[in-house]
C-alpha cells in the first residue's frame, strides 16, 4: 500500500518540461488511441470506396483509391501524438513547436498524395498516347514527371522552412535566375521537345499517315523527341524539325472521308449547241454509273482560245488515291467513247489563219513594177545591147 501510494505521489509530483508525469501518460494514451482510429478509419474507408469503384466505370474513385493508399503510417503517428501533446500545458515555445510539426506532417502527406497523383496521371497519359513507333511517349513522360515532382517538392520544402522561420526570398529569386539561364541554354531542344509532346497529345498526325508539308510528302514512319520521319514515294527518308513542322500546314490524307475531285475537258468549236447542251448528261451518267462516285455537277465553263470548256466536279467515297485514279480512268476512256458516237472531237491547241488579198495593194504593186522596169530601160543606145555603161570606139583598140 505504502509503494503504491509512493508512486503515485511520485507521478503527481516529478515534472518533465515542467508537466506531470500523469499528464504525459495520458498524452500517450490519447495518442495511441487516435493513432487507432486514423489507422482503422482509413481501412475502412478503403474497403468502402473498393466496393464503390467495383460497380462504376469511371476512374476517380480508382484515383481516389490508389492515393488514400499511399496514406504513411508513420505520419498518421505523428499526427495522433501532436494531438496527444495538444492536451498537454506546454509552455509558449513548445506550443510553437507543436504548431510548425503539424504543418510539416500535413506537407508532407499532402505532397505524397500529390507525387502519387502524377504517377498515375502520367501512366495513363503513356497507355492512352503510347504506341509502338513514337517512343517520344515515354520520354516526355519521362521528363514531365522529372519536372512536376520536382516542383512539387521544391514548393513543399519552401514551404516548411518558410512555416520553420527561414527567409526564403534570396532562395527562390536564385533558383528563378537559375531555371531563366537553363531556359535560355537548352531553349532549341526544349522547343522540339515540347513540339513532340504537341504531336503526341495534340496527334495531328500518327505513324503510318500520309502528309504533304509544303513540297514535301510521304508517309509517317517515326516520331521521336525532336525530329519526324517520313517515307517518301520514292523511297528516301525525310527528316525535319518537329518545331519546324508544327510551324507549317499540314495535310493528312489518311483522315479524309471522301475526295473531291474536279477536272476539266474542252471540244473544239465545231461542236452545235445541240451536242454542246448532251455533254454534262452524258458526264453526269458516266459519273452515276459507279457506286464509289457521287455526281456533283458538270457545266460548259467558258469559251476558251481555242475549244469549248467544261468542268465536272464529282466525289469519290472511297478517299484512296488507287480508287479516284481507277475511277478516273473509266470516265475518261467512256468519254471518249460516247462522244464519239455523238460526233464531238476533243479539242487540242490550235490557230486559223486568215490571208485576205487585197486588189487595191496587188495594183499598186504591179504600177510599181512597171515603172521600174521603164527605169532600166531608158538608158540604152539604140541597138545596144541594153547596157547603160558606154561601148568602145574602133579607134580605142589600136
Amino acid at each position: 500500500m505504502n509503494d503504491l501510494n509512493f508512486a503515485e505521489t511520485w507521478f503527481a509530483t516529478t515534472t518533465l518540461l515542467g508537466v506531470p508525469l500523469t499528464s504525459w501518460a495520458l498524452a500517450c494514451a490519447a495518442a495511441l488511441g487516435f493513432y487507432l482510429v486514423f489507422t482503422f478509419g482509413l481501412r475502412f474507408a478503403l474497403r468502402r470506396a473498393s466496393r464503390i469503384a467495383a460497380n462504376t466505370s469511371n476512374r476517380v474513385d480508382d484515383t481516389l483509391i490508389e492515393v488514400l493508399s499511399r496514406t504513411n503510417r508513420w505520419l498518421l503517428a505523428l499526427a495522433a501524438l501532436l494531438i496527444g501533446l495538444s492536451l498537454i500545458d506546454l509552455s509558449d515555445r513548445w506550443s510553437s513547436r507543436v504548431g510548425q510539426l503539424w504543418f510539416i506532417a500535413l506537407a508532407l502527406q499532402f505532397a505524397l498524395w500529390g507525387n502519387t497523383a502524377i504517377r498515375i496521371f502520367l501512366r495513363r497519359y503513356t497507355e492512352r498516347h503510347a504506341s509502338a513507333a513514337m517512343t517520344q511517349v515515354s520520354a516526355s513522360a519521362t521528363l514531365m514527371s522529372w519536372g512536376l515532382r520536382t516542383l512539387l517538392w521544391a514548393t513543399v520544402l519552401l514551404a516548411m522552412l518558410s512555416n520553420l522561420g527561414v527567409n526564403i526570398t534570396a532562395f527562390v529569386a536564385s533558383l528563378g535566375v537559375g531555371g531563366i539561364a537553363v531556359a535560355l541554354a537548352v531553349q532549341n531542344i526544349l522547343g522540339d521537345l515540347f513540339a513532340s509532346l504537341s504531336i503526341a497529345v495534340d496527334k495531328p498526325f500518327e505513324i503510318g499517315d500520309f502528309i504533304i508539308v509544303n513540297e514535301v510528302m510521304g508517309s509517317v514512319e517515326h516520331v521521336g523527341l525532336k525530329t519526324t520521319r517520313l517515307r517518301s514515294l520514292s523511297g528516301e527518308q525525310i527528316v525535319i524539325s518537329n518545331t519546324e513542322l508544327l510551324k507549317q500546314v499540314i495535310k493528312n490524307y489518311k483522315r479524309m472521308a471522301e475526295r473531291r475531285i474536279v477536272f476539266t475537258f474542252g471540244v473544239t468549236y465545231s461542236t452545235t449547241p445541240e451536242q454542246a447542251e448532251q455533254i454534262p448528261q452524258i458526264v453526269k451518267r458516266l459519273v452515276d454509273a459507279s457506286e464509289k462516285l457521287r455526281f456533283d455537277r458538270a457545266h460548259l465553263l467558258k469559251f476558251g482560245d481555242s475549244s469549248l470548256d467544261y468542268e465536272v466536279v464529282y466525289i469519290v467515297k472511297e478517299p484512296g488515291f488507287n480508287a479516284y485514279m481507277d475511277e478516273q480512268q473509266r470516265i475518261n476512256l467512256a468519254l471518249m467513247r460516247e462522244l464519239e458516237q455523238i460526233g464531238v472531237e476533243f479539242a487540242f491547241p490550235t490557230r486559223t489563219v486568215y490571208v485576205i488579198n487585197d486588189p487595191a495593194a496587188d495594183s499598186a504593186e504591179e504600177g510599181g513594177n512597171e515603172k521600174e522596169g521603164a527605169a532600166h530601160t531608158s538608158g540604152a543606145a539604140p541597138g545596144g545591147n541594153g547596157s547603160s555603161e558606154p561601148q568602145p570606139s574602133p579607134n580605142s583598140a589600136r
